[in-house]
């Protein structure tokens, strides 16, 4: 596994070592040891998956609000998505900035999103899968979400939304009002 820092402090990608043979292909995708490196420490509860049928679809913006915020490793296993992250840490030279990358089975990368984050995807293929380990359970008060067409955000998806749930897109947009959101 190789880490991969940028502008937004805590979040990496990870590109994953592929061992290929004639029986096909083998990767780690997690070592305690390993992400103890980059000063991870959490211990992940919760592993979801999410199946997509159609390209374009898009779900998020979506977090949990203090104290369940949490951390989330994504992963793509079928197929591939536009994946996104938005700093809402309001101390944070890059709050309300996106960070955004392609995640596919072809590329094996993964992401790492720290506390303090909304996170969305957009399918880029039709029937694609994602596998997200998180560090909180999930809990229903404290779910909360961004509209993923907020201009205060201005994230390009690549794709014209095809499906979006009612509950994404009920979402309040971001104005002087919510800036001072504390996640």
């Amino acid at each position: 596994m190789k880490f991969i820092a940028n502008d937004m402090a805590g979040l990496f990608t990870i590109s994953l070592k592929k061992l290929e043979d004639e029986r096909g292909a083998f990767s780690r995708t997690f070592c305690k040891k390993i992400f103890q490196e980059i000063g991870f420490n959490k211990e992940f509860v919760q592993t979801n998956q999410s199946q997509n049928t159609h390209k374009g679809t898009l779900r998020g913006l979506h977090f949990q609000q203090p104290p369940f915020s949490e951390t989330k490793l994504i992963r793509c296993m079928q197929g591939s998505v536009y994946d996104v992250a938005v700093d809402l840490r309001k101390n944070s030279p890059t709050f309300l900035q996106y960070f955004g990358i392609i995640l596919s089975a072809e590329n094996m990368m993964q992401i790492l999103i720290p506390n303090g984050f909304a996170h969305g995807f957009q399918t880029l293929e039709d029937n694609t899968t994602l596998l997200y380990q998180h560090t909180e359970y999930y809990t229903k008060n404290a779910d909360a979400g961004l509209m993923y067409n907020d201009p205060a955000i201005n994230i390009k998806w690549p794709l014209p939304p095809v499906k979006i749930s009612d509950k994404d897109k009920s979402y309040t947009l971001l104005n002087n009002k919510f800036k001072g959101l504390e996640i």
